[in-house]
């Protein structure tokens, strides 16, 4: 029990290769993919939850101990503590994906849950959190991907440089993004969103010699750099067709076009 509540800072996550899902969603889509290794409730949660509990390892406990498990203001006395399952970038790589989803130093954990939620929705063969990301298995980012993390490859990389270089050999022209650029939304294979127009940092993707505009959408005059990073998922799908193929990225820096 004190070694579960220790979950709840990232470097005993890291160490322990665990975690803690709270409440009945999470639970319900660890339990679905068999990464549970205890779920702890309380009595109240016993009989509340009895159906989703029924075949599953449960471990009373009482509510001043479901409060030390829970990171939320009102706790529901139901967490199950999970095995972190991570993809690594290669593994990805590997299978030869079309739709990934690619952010870089995400810092904002529903952001970084949001992120994962949308992605999976989009039907994406996987996101990596590159760069200096949040950890995706805090309880914040794990509340905000509804279930999803639960569903869809996540892959921590902290190096950024190597995910552009295997996507530049995909045939994608990887570009920064600014507000003067030459080409068009609808001639990207990949997008990589940055977090802000104008921005010139380039230490991700290099130096390509072209530029992307911020695009657009409808009449409205916000350019869509505005958006939240979590919203960049839903984009791609306008542009990146099964017919054409694409790694379709959110990245939080840049465009990824046709040469």
């Amino acid at each position: 029990m004190i070694d579960a509540v220790k979950l709840h800072r990232p470097a005993a996550r890291r160490r322990a290769g665990l975690f803690l899902a709270e409440g009945p969603n999470l639970v319900e889509a660890a339990l679905r993919s068999g990464s549970v290794e205890r779920v702890f409730a309380t009595g109240a949660a016993m009989e509340r939850f009895a159906d989703l509990l029924a075949e599953a390892p449960v471990r009373r406990v009482t509510e001043r101990a479901a409060k030390a498990l829970s990171d939320t203001v009102t706790p529901v006395g139901l967490v199950a503590q999970c095995r972190t399952i991570v993809s690594t970038w290669s593994q990805v790589a590997a299978r030869s994906p079309r739709f990934v989803v690619v952010a870089v130093d995400i810092s904002e954990p529903g952001n970084a849950g949001t992120l994962i939620r949308v992605a999976d929705a989009m039907g994406a063969d996987a996101v990596v959190l590159a760069g200096n990301s949040v950890d995706p298995f805090n309880g914040k980012s794990l509340r905000a991907s509804a279930g999803s993390i639960f569903n869809i490859p996540v892959v921590p990389e902290g190096d950024v440089g190597a995910i552009a270089a295997d996507l530049a050999q995909t045939g994608a022209a990887l570009l920064a993004t600014t507000l003067d650029g030459d080409l068009s939304l609808d001639e990207a294979d990949a997008v990589l969103a940055g977090p802000a127009p104008g921005s010139s940092e380039t230490r991700p993707m290099g130096s390509t010699g072209r530029r992307q505009p911020w695009p657009r959408i409808g009449s409205t005059s916000r350019c869509v750099g505005e958006l939240r990073a979590s919203t960049w998922p839903a984009l791609p799908p306008f542009v990146c067709t099964p017919r054409r193929g694409c790694i379709a990225v959110n990245s939080l820096q840049y465009y990824p076009t046709k040469p």
